[in-house]
């Protein structure tokens, strides 16, 4: 089995954080430094920074534990993270019986819309870049938003060394205004209206595909329902 997977599947973590565990060297088996694509053999001992990984053992009954998918009004001030060293971590925030994982990422001083699951398998799959999934936010900026800021934002920004893909952008309020992004680099809003001599004040996700935050109040998360795990990714038939 392949390492990542196996340390996912331990229910350490998602598969994608895995990933960025052996690219940070953090991972051996057998006391050997192994990278991504490593695979594991029956009687290998994992270990992630020293500490063995332990494959659940889950029952072959209907007891056995089903997949958990929820949505989440992420506060500002939360991390999306699953270490435990990190204060307010999103998975102590959440406080699911769970073993719970975001699904990608919103940033620390930023509000709103996210997803968690227990399933490692499905955070690729939703992430991948392919899919085009949509991101729509509603942010405000200490300056009134003009019809120039927008064309320019809607074209495309270079940030991290790269151009901003077109997106949809519309103005909501004199300093206030949406973008419905298909991506998700660092920062990317915070850096795209920066460029323009804009800084952001408030930053909050409202829907990813068709999943929307709607009433759902700061801090409090709910389960998805069926609708939206086959609307975000149709080809799926079992969760």
């Amino acid at each position: 089995m392949r390492v990542n997977k196996y340390i996912s599947e331990s229910g350490l973590c998602s598969r994608r954080e895995a990933d960025e565990l052996l690219l940070a060297g953090r991972v051996t088996i057998n006391g050997d430094v192994v990278g991504t694509g490593a695979k594991a053999l029956d009687g290998d001992e994992v270990r992630v920074d020293g500490e063995v990984v332990r494959m659940r053992q889950l029952a072959a009954t209907p007891a056995a534990k089903k997949a958990v998918y929820i949505a989440l009004n992420k506060p500002v001030g939360v991390t999306c993270t699953t270490e435990k060293a990190v204060a307010g971590n999103i998975v102590d925030f959440v406080d699911h019986p769970q073993r719970i994982f975001p699904i990608g990422r919103l940033d620390k001083d930023s509000e709103g819309l996210i997803l968690l699951t227990s399933n490692g398998d499905i955070v690729n799959e939703i992430l991948r870049a392919e899919n085009h999934n949509e991101k729509e936010y509603l942010v405000a900026v200490n300056k009134a938003v003009t019809d120039e800021f927008l064309a320019g934002m809607a074209r495309g920004v270079r940030i991290h060394g790269q151009m901003t893909q077109r997106c949809r952008v519309r103005r909501i309020a004199r300093f206030g205004f949406s973008i419905v992004l298909t991506q998700g680099l660092n920062r990317q809003i915070r850096l795209m209206a920066a460029a323009f001599g804009y800084r952001v004040t408030q930053l909050r996700r409202v829907r990813i595909d068709n999943v929307k935050l709607a009433h759902l109040k700061v801090g409090q998360w709910r389960n998805l329902t069926e609708a939206e795990l086959k609307g975000l990714l149709p080809g799926r038939t079992q969760w």
